[in-house]
């Protein structure tokens, strides 16, 4: 805590500090002001969820669809550049926990269509079927271990968040196993733990958005842990 009662955490988040005399200023790093944007959560959340659900949806083989071809689009503009964009947006909000999160999984999803689209040249590089799924195994285990690093971050901030990432941390793990043994039944609960973590997504999003609204018609619960007193 600095002099005047005024936090770290508060200039991080962009709080106005004003001097009380203009020897006091001399030397101290004015603080932005306020930022105006408004919650960027809402957009970054439904992009995930929209994108999580169709690939999900592909890897459970709903419908017997084999080829996750038509989820690419979502994965650039949606999952990845308009989630890349709110991970953007909560930097100068002040919030590090949504815009790293965001800005991860929109890396992720762009990522993610550079191994799919054959322009890139990336399952041509290898030279048999197995070694890519390992190599792909590898990639989804990764993302794991980003995953459940979120997911000791959000231990304090609520149920809903908690399940969040547990239920992401969890498909990724068994996608990962379903490409190292090459396990479609594993592949087809990894998709259906991923449904499912959609639809948690798209519930946080919601409870967001009617949060930000003057008038909304109801209200989410979040599950919220009430903060510890200092």
């Amino acid at each position: 805590m600095s002099h005047n009662g005024t936090s770290l955490d508060n200039l991080e988040k962009g709080a106005v500090v004003h001097a009380t005399s203009p020897q006091e200023a001399v030397g101290r790093a004015v603080a932005p002001r306020p930022t105006k944007i408004s919650n960027p959560g809402t957009l970054g959340l439904f992009s995930f969820a929209s994108t999580t659900l169709i690939l999900s949806l592909y890897n459970a083989r709903a419908r017997d669809i084999h080829h996750p071809n038509v989820v690419l689009g979502m994965a650039i503009f949606c999952g990845g550049i308009a989630q890349l964009l709110a991970g953007m947006w909560e930097f100068p909000r002040g919030n590090t926990f949504a815009s790293t999160a965001f800005t991860s999984y929109g890396a992720f999803w762009l990522s993610w269509a550079v191994i799919q689209i054959p322009w890139f040249g990336v399952r041509a590089a290898f030279d048999t079927a197995e070694e890519f799924t390992s190599a792909l195994g590898i990639y989804l285990i990764t993302w794991f271990l980003v995953t459940t690093f979120l997911l000791i971050a959000a231990l304090r901030k609520s149920i809903a968040f908690i399940a969040l990432f547990g239920f992401l941390a969890v498909t990724f793990l068994l996608l990962a196993i379903g490409d190292f043994y090459q396990a479609l039944n594993v592949t087809r609960a990894g998709g259906g733990l991923g449904v499912a973590t959609a639809f948690i997504a798209y519930y946080i999003g919601l409870s967001e958005l009617l949060a930000a609204e003057d008038q909304a018609v109801f209200h989410l619960p979040l599950g919220v842990f009430p903060k510890r007193i200092q």
